[in-house]
């Protein structure tokens, strides 16, 4: 798989989610086997560029190349300004955002609003491509297959990226209008696959090894997105990375590499936001990681209750370490499953 003249370790991609998919989160999905990594969604305002939560989200320190930043915005001139700032702090790859569905992003006429005009897309995505060819910076798009049901113009958008010198496509199974709901139409992506010659990438309730080999055969995509599944559980992208190789199952973590793994995320986290936002952001992420464990929601209620990172960092090394002494076998503490649904993409 290739990005440009970047090419990435493997075809399996942590999604960029608002709030979730920071530097030290996307620093442990590639540690964990994440072949490429999105950064949150960067506005193109000039004005909101020495924001605090900006300058976070503009801090690529020790990030592990190909950066990838993504910007959102309606303005091409805008929008071209922004990806030429983004470049000058660090980023490789420049993704455009128009897949947002979230109410504030799309009344701003950004995101996912983007997909009922068509020629302010084209524009956008001509401005911003003509604005990072001087750096050698490839540019790539993220977007849905529609405004709603009724108005779905993925196919279009598609071919309007490709003619306009965009590197690659990412497209979730899911109109505007869907929201989260419903199932991904993989047999969408796979209409757009077939049409172009750039990289497609496919996005939408990829949540386990078994899930991503189906939806890499039915569509035909080059690479497939991880979202939402790898919220608590970045570990996933080894997983599926492993079963694409080898066609083999690897063994989960145990609750000792589970219970290590979010301390080290929790020390780059704090590190990252300091005291008081970092103990309350990395209340999510515990919450994420205990989620389907059993106990998991009583010790996520007490760790929401905590005000300090030294006492949040100690809770969850002595609940983790409790856990290993008392269930060794993670299969029998484990609620959920994460079964996955494949029928109708055979039937289909």
């Amino acid at each position: 798989m290739k990005i440009g003249t970047w090419s990435l370790p493997n075809n399996v991609f942590v999604a960029p989610m608002a709030g979730v998919t920071d530097r030290p989160f996307r620093q442990l999905c590639k540690k964990l086997g994440a072949g490429y990594a999105v950064s949150e969604m960067a506005a193109s305002n000039p004005q909101l560029w020495k924001t605090v939560k900006s300058s976070r989200r503009l801090n690529h320190d020790g990030e592990i190349d190909p950066v990838a930043v993504q910007i959102a915005g309606a303005d091409p001139t805008m929008m071209a300004q922004a990806a030429v700032f983004n470049i000058s702090k660090g980023a490789r790859v420049i993704d455009i955002n128009m897949g947002c569905p979230v109410k504030k992003v799309c009344n701003m006429a950004s995101g996912s609003a983007l997909l009922r005009h068509e020629d302010l897309v084209a524009r956008i995505l001509e401005a911003v491509v003509k604005a990072c060819l001087p750096h050698g910076v490839p540019v790539t798009l993220k977007t849905r297959t529609g405004w709603d049901r009724e108005h779905r113009n993925a196919l279009r958008i598609a071919k309007l990226a490709q003619d306009s010198g965009i590197a690659a496509l990412t497209l979730h199974g899911r109109t505007r209008a869907d929201l989260y709901l419903g199932e991904a139409e993989y047999e969408t992506i796979r209409e757009v696959k077939s049409s172009l010659s750039i990289p497609v990438v496919a996005n939408g309730d990829i949540d386990s090894p078994a899930k991503a080999r189906v939806v890499l055969d039915y569509t035909g995509a080059d690479a497939i997105m991880i979202g939402r599944a790898a919220q608590g559980r970045p570990w996933i992208f080894r997983e599926i990375d492993h079963f694409l190789r080898t066609g083999t199952i690897l063994a989960p973590p145990t609750w000792l590499e589970m219970r290590d793994l979010l301390l080290e995320h929790l020390a780059d986290h704090y590190h990252f936001y300091g005291e008081l936002p970092g103990v309350r952001t990395a209340r999510k992420h515990i919450g994420w990681y205990v989620s389907g464990l059993k106990n998991g929601k009583s010790f996520s209620d007490q760790i929401n209750r905590l005000e300090s990172t030294r006492e949040q960092f100690e809770a969850v090394n002595l609940w983790f370490t409790a856990q290993q002494e008392h269930s060794p076998d993670m299969a029998e503490a484990t609620c959920d499953n994460h079964s996955v649904r494949t029928d109708h993409l055979q039937a289909a």
